[in-house]
Parts: structure tokens; sequence; C-alpha cells
């Protein structure tokens, strides 16, 4: 039997030596990877020297008006024809050589259509968001399907295009990406698919370094286009609401900074949650905002700027 083809996807804008780290950990894969197509936001800013790291590298640059979470990945998607499309974010670093080869092996199982690997914290990375890595990609691998929602509600969605590979003929067959969203279009497909009956798989053993020391405004403003998304798509949203599972994590990262006895870090917790919740509660209510308001608190600004799009069906 042929091994399947995969495709590696990635949106760019102003990469620096991050990427070029991406890049040489895709050089080093086991699995063969056919080709790595980049859509590039800004050509001016672009380092030609990224083409001579990788000789299946293709970039393709359009203007910022043109970016969308969404449609600009809806895009690559329709640009490949392999078997299996891996998207990536241009800061998710492959932590070894098997990463491709991990997320592949999900498809062996034929209800799994879709895999996202396990992001691990960067070096000096805060001890808080090193915690919120591992709560949200713990070191157990898992397939989550339709009966896993009474259990974990949205959480059952929960899939990351930081590092996700998508069965494609399932992905056209189901319409694929929204092409305009702030945010979610990962999870806004997997709700999709999930209900469609397939499976999503959760490889651990698929490890990327990804992780942020965002302050408090910058944790709002995140948020903030989070609660847009949930407010653009309430059939998904609001039938599964987040707003336990944030609490939860709350709890739980409070009684680990004092289990390993730096309650001091309750301080900055207490605030960084705080914004959280105010960013995710103004973006929920975004249509009630007026502009300006929207645009202090949005970490996407040129999202704002010009006429929505059409909704991609799902």
């Amino acid at each position: 039997m042929n091994k399947p083809i995969v495709d590696i996807l990635i949106p760019t804008y102003r990469p620096g030596q991050e990427f070029a780290e991406l890049l040489l950990g895709l050089l080093k894969q086991t699995y063969p990877v056919r080709n790595i197509l980049i859509v590039n936001t800004n050509a001016s800013l672009w380092d030609s020297r990224f083409e001579q790291i990788v000789p299946n590298l293709y970039v393709d640059h359009v203007e910022q008006r043109q970016f969308d979470h969404g449609g600009t990945r809806a895009a690559m998607a329709d640009a490949s024809d392999a078997d299996l499309l891996l998207f990536m974010t241009q800061d998710a670093i492959p932590a070894d050589e098997m990463l491709v080869e991990h997320l592949v092996m999900q498809f062996s199982l034929p209800q799994v259509k879709a895999a996202y690997a396990r992001q691990l914290p960067k070096a000096g990375c805060s001890i808080l968001e090193a915690y919120t890595r591992g709560f949200n990609y713990p070191p157990e691998s898992d397939i989550k399907d339709y009966g896993d929602l009474p259990k974990l509600g949205l959480k059952t969605f929960f899939c990351s295009n930081v590092c996700a590979m998508y069965d494609r003929k399932v992905y056209e067959e189901l319409g694929g990406f929204v092409s305009h969203t702030i945010f979610n279009e990962d999870m806004i497909y997997a709700a999709g698919l999930i209900e469609a009956g397939y499976s999503i798989a959760y490889a651990a053993d698929a490890q990327v370094y990804h992780s942020h020391n965002y302050g408090c405004i910058a944790q709002m403003k995140r948020n903030f286009d989070l609660g847009v998304s949930q407010a653009q798509y309430p059939e998904i949203f609001e039938k599964y609401p987040s707003e336990g599972e944030g609490i939860r994590m709350v709890r739980q990262t409070a009684a680990y900074v004092c289990r390993i006895q730096r309650p001091w870090l309750l301080v900055p917790l207490f605030f960084q949650s705080g914004f959280k919740y105010l960013g995710y509660l103004l973006g929920k209510n975004y249509q009630r905002l007026p502009r300006g308001v929207i645009r202090h608190c949005t970490m996407n600004r040129n999202w704002w700027k010009f006429p929505a799009r059409k909704r991609r069906k799902r």
C-alpha cells in the first residue's frame, strides 16, 4: 500500500529565526513531505534565504487585507491535492524528527480524519504558561468522537492549527475551513467533523515547541478575538459553553503553584485570569461595542478594516 502523500501548509507574517528553525526541523523528518506551501503576508519582509533551507518550499505572497485565519488556510488547502494536509504556524518548532510520522500514524484508524500535536513549552516559558501547555496538551494520547460530548463538551472539538493534520478528501466533503473568522477556524471545522461521525486524534507523541509569555493586555486581546469567533458561530459554541473548562484550569493552576511552594504566582494568575475573562466577555458582546473600543481590544486590527467575507458553508 502506498504511503499517504503529505503537504505542509504554513501562513506566515514577518517570519524570523523561529521559522528558520521550523524549516530545519522539517528537513530532518523521517516521513517524506512532498511540498511545503507558504502563504506570506507582506512580501517586503520575506527573507529569500528561507527558500534555500529546504528544496521543496513554495511561497505565495499576499497583501495584508487578503489574510484571514480561515479563508487563507482554506485557499491553501484548495491549492493542494495531497492525501493529508498538515497545517502549522510559523512559530511551532518540531521537537524531533518523528513529528510528521506520528501524525500520519493516527490515520491508520479509519474513523480518524484529523490529528493534532502536543505543544510543549519553549525554553524561557513562564511557570504559568508551561502549566497551561500541560493542561491543554497532556502526555497521554486520546481519540475523541461524538460519544465524548456529554463528558468533554466543547473540548471534544479541540484541535489546534498550530500543528494539525487533516484527511483532504473528508475535509473537502465537509466544506473545509470557514472563509471568514478572526479565530478558531480549526475548532469550527472540528465540530463539523465530529458531528459528521468522524474522530479527532490527539497525538501526544507528535510534539512541537510552542508557547507565549503573554502579559495581561495581550491575554485580554487574544481572548477578545476568541469571544468574537464564538459569537459569530453560535450554532457551535452556544451548545457547548467553554467557561467551565476555563474555571477548571484556573483552579488546577492555583493548586499547582501552591504545591510547588510558589504562592506569589497566585497574584499574576489572578490578574491574567481576570483579563482573559474580561476579553472573552467583551468579544462575545462585540456587536454592542463601538468600533473604537474594538480596535483597542482586538489582537487582529487589520481583520476589522475590511468588509466581512462570505462565510464558507460547513
